[in-house]
């Protein structure tokens, strides 16, 4: 029930009862004033009448005269208690002579005190009052119906309960000024304060109201204020907190005590394969071994430190802790590629070891064989140029790793402008035709119209060629290497095309790592360093551009690097 109601009908209670209680007190207080009024007045009456009784008096003029004067009935009676006369006689016949002793008025009158008594008598039936009074030939006696003497008093009940029933109204009509004007104000307040539960912290009560209500409007206001303060405050360490995880390299996971995940940062959805909008059942993370148990241990209050595991194809260390009040937080990193630098490393140690090695014994074998004095001038010959053809290839190899190492590191910055690749291709590929040559390789050149420039260092870019041609050589028998050109929207490519064995699809993604050989026996028969293509990548790459291979095995390779343009200024 509504505010104004309530008040309303208990100030309509509270005025309807004062009301009816005024009402009744006047009502009864006023009828026992008249009847007390009327009684003495009888009372009065009767006594003068019974003065006036005496001998020789007629009686029956005496009770006519009286009747009329006063205007109510007067019965005369003897000392014996039987009427003697009485006023206005039915008829105008005689008044019998019953014998009134018996009525209790009469008794006490003919007793010598005065009596009262109320009853309904033959032959009319109405209620009368009736005053008796002492007389010396008897008593006197006068009544009067009740009616008659009510009709003034409920003309005056009439006005009573009218003027009951105005002030009733006026009493409505005041309570529901009041009202409207308490409510109203806090009808505002209560559409603030919903606003404000909400979250329109914009909403604020008037001050203006008097009293009470502008203290409640005051402190309202002041809630608001402070409120808005609080969630802004929330709202900037929020950001805060969601900035800081959103930020981090791994992936956070925080977990209610009803066991559903409530917050997880981009890194964790893309580490843990999640799509689920938060928040959502921890069902719905990975069913994997080692993080279902660390979510258990956690949600048990148990920790769990660093524990590896691998969810698809990642390798994650997981880390998890209880929270105070229930559920947990699960912090994931991705250790891929950490673990795959670690296997590089290992490789790269190993090639290294054994580019090296195997160079370096033929070398310390023929060093120590050179040092027998019977050996003849022709063997000692052969000997030493197979130890500068080894210490060639080691020069080579510590060569390239220095260029390889220089470009990786930022330390060489490509000085790009337009090359004539036409020009640059024999100065390019000089030493790949000395290799195709030998191997009876024909050495193509195919330069595309639109295509006979590329921005590219000049430097760089003999080295790209030529270390493609080079490859391609040593791995064509017999066959056609060619250096092509290809115009494109937003550049050049520029490549070299075999018709060689090959490279099987699965090798394919792997040529461009270091020492990585498809075929490492038959690759150092023919003489490479196994980092050839590392370089090729990583100078393309430091200009801007790709690199791309296809390959069918039996029916030859295509290596391509592509040099975009420069952008307009």
């Amino acid at each position: 029930m509504r505010l104004t109601t309530r008040l309303l009908l208990g100030a309509l209670v509270i005025v309807g009862v004062l009301d009816a209680l005024v009402v009744g007190t006047v009502d009864a207080r006023l009828r026992n004033e008249v009847a007390d009024e009327e009684v003495a007045r009888l009372a009065r009456d009767a006594d003068f009448v019974a003065t006036l009784w005496t001998a020789g008096l007629d009686a029956r003029a005496l009770a006519d005269a009286a009747g009329a004067r006063l205007g109510v009935h007067v019965t005369l009676i003897g000392r014996d208690g039987v009427r003697v006369s009485e006023s206005r006689a039915p008829s105008g016949r005689q008044p019998d002579a019953e014998n009134l002793g018996n009525r209790p008025e009469v008794a006490q009158a003919l007793a010598g005190t005065a009596g009262r008594a109320r009853r309904a008598e033959q032959p009319d039936a109405r209620e009368r009052l009736y005053i008796a009074m002492p007389a010396s030939r008897g008593a006197v006696r006068l009544d009067r119906p009740l009616d008659e003497l009510m009709a003034p008093l409920a003309r005056a009940r009439r006005d009573i309960y009218a003027a009951g029933v105005l002030v009733f109204l006026a009493a409505l009509a005041a309570t529901w000024v009041f009202a409207t004007g308490l409510v109203a104000p806090l009808l505002r307040l209560r559409d603030v304060a919903r606003g404000l539960a909400a979250g329109d912290l914009s909403r604020r009560p008037s001050l203006s109201e008097p009293g009470e209500i502008g203290e409640l409007a005051s402190a309202l206001h002041r809630l608001a204020e402070q409120l808005g303060a609080r969630i802004d405050a929330l709202s900037a360490e929020d950001a805060l907190v969601n900035a800081t995880l959103e930020s981090l390299n791994e992936g956070v996971l925080a977990i209610d005590a009803r066991h559903r995940v409530i917050r997880i940062n981009a890194t964790g959805r893309r580490l843990l394969g999640v799509r689920d909008e938060i928040p959502f059942p921890i069902d719905h993370l990975p069913r994997e071994r080692v993080l279902r148990e660390a979510l258990t241990a956690a949600l048990g209050r148990v920790d769990t430190n660093a524990v590896e595991t691998t969810i698809g194809d990642r390798i994650l260390t997981l880390t998890a802790r209880p929270l105070a009040g229930g559920g947990a937080v699960i912090a994931v990193f991705d250790l891929t590629a950490l673990r795959r630098l670690e296997l590089v490393r290992r490789d790269f140690v190993a090639n290294v070891s054994h580019e090296l090695k195997t160079p370096l014994t033929v070398i310390g074998g023929f060093a120590e064989t050179l040092l027998d004095p019977d050996i003849p001038a022709a063997r000692r010959q052969q000997f030493a140029e197979t130890i500068r053809t080894h210490a060639q290839r080691m020069q080579r190899v510590v060569d390239d790793l220095l260029d390889l190492s220089r470009i990786e590191s930022g330390g060489w910055v490509p000085n790009a402008a337009w090359v004539d690749v036409r020009a640059l291709v024999p100065e390019a590929t000089a030493a790949a035709a000395a290799v195709a040559a030998r191997r009876h390789v024909v050495l193509d050149v195919a330069i595309d119209s639109g295509a006979e420039r590329a921005y590219a260092d000049a430097t760089a870019l003999r080295q790209i060629i030529g270390n493609l041609a080079d490859n391609a050589a040593r791995h064509t028998e017999a066959g056609t290497v060619t250096v092509f050109t290809e115009a494109s929207d937003s550049g050049t490519w520029i490549g070299v095309r075999d018709t060689g064995s090959g490279i099987r699809a699965e090798h394919l993604p792997r040529i461009f790592e270091r020492f990585y050989r498809v075929d490492p026996g038959r690759s150092r028969d023919v003489g490479g360093t196994g980092l050839g293509l590392a370089i090729v990548r990583h100078l393309v790459e430091a200009h801007g551009g790709r690199v791309h291979a296809d390959s069918t095995p039996g029916a030859g390779t295509t290596i391509a690097a592509f040099f975009p343009e420069p952008a307009a200024s």
